[in-house]
């Protein structure tokens, strides 16, 4: 297992994709390698290396979910329990479902709430504070009836235990999570970041240009009712010790079977790039006969990407510092990963040639509460293009993430829904239109995330 050759790896896709820095681990039958390049702030440059904080945005919902996943070891939660039983004053738009929802439909995003509630920086941010603003967000969904990704859910979970420990959700993390494992550098919130070493985030303009990314985390300081879902900030050291604790028999926190029970398939995915389907909290995939859990992250100009492979004692750590060219940066260490030390290569999707007909029945937009995707018909070939709504954009003070502009997608062998982006920011990602009863087409999903249809092609 060489280290020169991850090095010079990651350093050659790092150049080639403009990242300004880039921080990457490897767990391999008990050995740690580490491979970094570039530098924290382009500004004031430091070099990155493993102990280097980045925001790891949605992986921090593997470490809510496992302090989780404690309760119920200790019998104070129960995952089949109604989240009323934990949070009684939960209000939902619709009353039915807010008397169904369980713990688990939370943990594996069977939920059926929209993406997540806009933080707009006012009134109460707490965890308190979002729970009482649910009742605005949509349901996509009857509860346990499908999969689609939902921040807001894990936020909820977030609530569960504050009320179930009677410590703020900060603290409680630490005492059933952090500490225990000993993450010393897995921290929520500036004040804890801002006296480590850690990477400012950047997003390459139209022009090419490279902005600095505010908020550092993609959401605004002092937004507490979003930090289950994606708070934290840690290092590539401290998340292959995460992986280590993945991978071993919970000591200190839970019991193995309780901590290995996260990686049974609780609810299959159909045609995600993000995975063959969903555990407790994290993405199972399948190489081969090869079984993988993972979880990506993705924040304001910072991407995170953290995949294991139990029955190998592996795990592959990969953060980087740029929108959006870190998304397609730490999918290629991971899949160099596979390669190089599993001997698991990734067969790439490939697409039907350009079907008129069939192109013309999925145009139109498509949105979630934040934002839009837009199908369309660009000369001889079916595109897709998302970004943040614009009246979100024009009504923040911060700067926000770009949009992705229209990239080309083509859909894949099969039932015909099934489709690939195959350019730009995010090529390869792979998703599926759905229909209803009489055939036509309601839905996209994308990212795990389902964007309902809002109007059709003229």
């Amino acid at each position: 297992m060489s280290q020169d050759r991850l090095s010079e790896f990651v350093s050659s896709q790092a150049t080639e994709f403009g990242v300004p820095g880039v921080a990457v681990g490897v767990l391999l039958e008990g050995r740690e390698l580490y491979a970094s390049h570039g530098v924290t702030s382009l500004a004031n440059p430091s070099p990155v290396d493993e102990n280097t904080l980045f925001p790891v945005a949605s992986v921090s919902k593997t470490f809510t979910a496992t302090a989780l996943m404690r309760l119920v070891a200790e019998g104070k939660v129960d995952l089949d329990a109604p989240v009323r039983h934990y949070v009684p004053e939960l209000r939902l738009a619709d009353e039915q479902a807010a008397a169904r929802i369980t713990v688990l439909n939370l943990l594996n995003h069977t939920v059926g709430l929209d993406w997540n509630l806009i933080d707009d920086g006012k009134g109460d941010r707490s965890l308190a504070g979002l729970v009482a603003k649910l009742p605005g967000l949509p349901l996509i969904a009857p509860p346990g009836t499908r999969a689609s990704y939902s921040q807001a859910g894990y936020n909820l979970a977030g609530r569960i235990v504050e009320k179930v420990t009677g410590l703020p959700f900060e603290q409680a993390m630490a005492s059933l999570v952090l500490e225990p494992v000993g993450l010393t550098d897995t921290v929520y919130g500036l004040a804890e970041v801002m006296v480590r070493k850690f990477a400012v985030g950047y997003n390459r303009a139209e022009d090419g240009e490279l902005r600095v990314a505010r908020p550092w985390n993609a959401f605004k300081e002092g937004a507490r009712g979003d930090n289950p879902g994606g708070g934290l900030a840690s290092s590539v050291s401290d998340l292959l010790r995460w992986a280590r604790f993945q991978l071993g028999d919970g000591a200190g926190v839970l019991p193995a079977a309780e901590l290995h029970r996260m990686r049974e398939q609780t609810v299959e995915l159909r045609g995600s790039t993000l995975g063959d389907g969903f555990g407790i909290c994290w993405f199972l995939h399948d190489f081969d006969g090869l079984h993988g859990i993972g979880h990506g992250g993705s924040g304001n100009g910072q991407f995170a990407e953290l995949l294991i492979v139990p029955e190998r004692d592996f795990a592959v750590v990969s953060l980087a510092n740029l929108g959006p060219d870190g998304y397609p940066f730490n999918q290629s260490v991971v899949r160099w990963a596979l390669e190089h030390y599993l001997d698991v290569t990734e067969k790439p999707a490939r697409p039907l040639p350009y079907d008129e007909g069939r192109a013309r029945q999925v145009v139109g937009r498509y949105e979630i509460d934040a934002m839009n995707l837009d199908i369309a018909v660009d000369g001889a070939r079916l595109t897709l293009g998302v970004g943040i709504k614009p009246e979100i954009r024009e009504a923040s003070d911060e700067e926000m993430p770009p949009d992705h502009p229209a990239a080309a997608i083509g859909f894949l062998p099969g039932d015909g829904d099934e489709y690939v982006i195959t350019e730009g920011g995010l090529q390869g990602q792979r998703g599926y239109f759905s229909r209803d009863a009489h055939g036509a087409i309601t839905g996209i999903d994308i990212a795990g995330r389902l964007f309902n249809r809002v109007t059709r092609a003229s």
